[in-house]
């Protein structure tokens, strides 16, 4: 059988497939942007049809590009934004409404209304998550609340809710299949990650019927075959996994004290965990990392919802830059007097802080101030962010021993600028995985190894390298004194402060 694997990766701004060799190595790939809707403030939605039309011409274009046969695919893995939430017609696979983007925040009343009646206990007790508007759950219940004759329908079975790989399960089989894996329906604010199942007193407390759910199966387990007429061949899907998770695999990160950081649209730090579900005293998230073979591994996450789409602001929103590759030589330009915080938080501040309410703020301007204090304020927030779910991932763990090497992939990790300035911040070493493409290879690599064509988990760890690892070269002095005014800037920024 051919080791070729196909790994759709759906992210937040665009859908990506990329074709990897039997080496593990890119033959081939596609990219497509997606629109980003903006209905009300703090409200972000996706079209569902787009999103699987962008799935389908990016896999057929990265499948021509490498000049395979589709027969010649060994399996499909899949890796998503993970808690973007989709409904649609279990009949027809015709969506009922446009996705809610895991960004959105529509729902911050509904959560702080079951944090007055305290619940949160309960649901970070069971699923090792917060009440935020960040999760699946609140946001189908949204949906359900206000999408016209949908409870209705979905209490008679009508309905199917997923998050994106299960929407693009259900079209990939024709609507066969509907299913999800262990890492998304851990995201969901419905799935008890201690149980490994669908938690039917969080469903009646979100007043959720269970038949809208998919089943749940391992990260690397077998996920239906492709309809043959979308590429002419009946490719198994055996692989999927939310993007961070993804991540997490693709970084080889496979034992307890690993830790990997992902700039894309958003950063997002895990660390494996093992066996140990740690109840986190910091606001992290408690989370599955995968299962496989029934076997689930545990993680402590950190979330920053804006890291690379602050960069996108500075292109987009205030016209400084053209191309996201131009922040670094700014950021050089820069005023070395000065100290310019930039705080991200146009969609709220994600952990350790969990405060919807935030929203974005400069400090430290002076009539000197511009472009290139801007944009290396933008950059250096992405490391402070860093430092903040490292302090806390530390204090969380108590004394077991992590990694004093951070691995970082993703978009934003191929700025040397700024990996400089974290592994600076951090005072530690940050590798950079050789593969960029790391969410992508995670996938691929659960699709690759359930086919018996890829390497199993040790060979594949012992595989991983880096392109470069930078070395912290800032002074401790200095170091200390640029955090405690992040901290200050965090502290004003905070919805609470009056």
């Amino acid at each position: 059988m051919s080791g070729h694997i196909l790994a759709i990766d759906q992210g937040t701004t665009s859908s990506r497939a990329i074709i990897f060799d039997p080496r593990m190595r890119i033959a081939s790939s596609a990219q497509t942007e997606i629109t980003q809707h903006f209905p009300q403030t703090g409200w972000v939605e996706h079209d569902a049809n787009e999103i699987w039309d962008t799935v389908l011409s990016t896999a057929r274009d990265a499948v021509s590009k490498s000049g395979l046969a589709p027969a010649a695919v060994a399996a499909i893995g899949i890796t998503n934004q993970r808690e973007t939430t989709v409904v649609w017609e279990r009949a027809t696979g015709r969506p009922l409404h446009k996705a809610i983007v895991w960004q959105d925040r529509r729902t911050a009343e509904m959560c702080d209304r079951l944090k007055v009646d305290g619940y949160e206990k309960l649901f970070t007790a069971k699923t090792g998550l917060l009440l935020d508007p960040y999760f699946s759950g609140t946001k189908l219940r949204w949906l359900l609340d206000n999408v016209e004759g949908l409870r209705g329908r979905a209490e008679a079975g009508e309905v199917c809710f997923g998050t994106i790989d299960s929407w693009i399960i259900y079209k990939l089989t024709g609507g066969r299949m509907h299913v999800t894996d262990a890492t998304n329906a851990s995201r969901t604010l419905l799935y008890n990650i201690a149980e490994n199942r669908w938690d039917d007193e969080l469903l009646e407390i979100l007043r959720i019927p269970r038949a809208l759910l998919p089943e749940v199966k391992d990260s690397a387990d077998d996920f239906g075959t492709v309809d043959p007429d979308i590429f002419g061949a009946d490719i198994p899907i055996l692989g999927v996994a939310g993007d961070q998770q993804a991540a997490t695999i693709g970084n080889a990160c496979f034992e307890p004290g690993m830790v990997k950081s992902t700039y894309g649209t958003g950063c997002f730090a895990l660390l494996n965990t093992g066996d140990d579900r740690v109840h986190s005293k910091n606001r992290l998230l408690s989370t599955i990392a995968y299962r496989l073979n029934g076997k689930t591994t545990y993680a402590l996450e950190g979330s920053i919802f804006i890291a690379g789409a602050a960069v996108q602001w500075l292109r987009d929103g205030l016209g400084i830059i053209e191309r996201a590759s131009e922040t670094g030589a700014l950021a050089d330009r820069a005023d070395p007097q000065q100290r310019v915080y930039v705080v991200p938080a146009f969609t709220g501040l994600g952990a350790p802080y969990w405060d919807p309410e935030a929203r974005g703020a400069i400090f430290g301007l002076t009539r000197n101030s511009g472009p290139a204090e801007l944009a290396r304020a933008v950059l250096e927030s992405v490391a402070y962010q860093t430092l903040d779910l490292l302090v806390a991932m530390r204090s969380d763990w108590g004394d077991h021993p992590i990694e004093t090497v951070l691995r970082v992939d993703g978009g934003m990790s191929a700025s040397e600028w700024t990996m400089q300035h974290l592994a600076n911040i951090l005072s530690s070493p940050v590798d950079r995985a050789a593969t960029l493409e790391t969410t992508a290879l995670g996938a691929a690599w659960l699709a690759g190894s359930k086919a018996g064509v890829w390497p199993g988990q040790d060979d594949f760890a012992r595989a991983w390298a880096s392109d470069r690892s930078f070395e912290p070269d800032m002074t401790d002095i200095d170091r200390q004194a640029r955090i405690v005014g992040w901290r200050n800037a965090i502290a004003r920024t905070l919805s609470t402060v009056t």
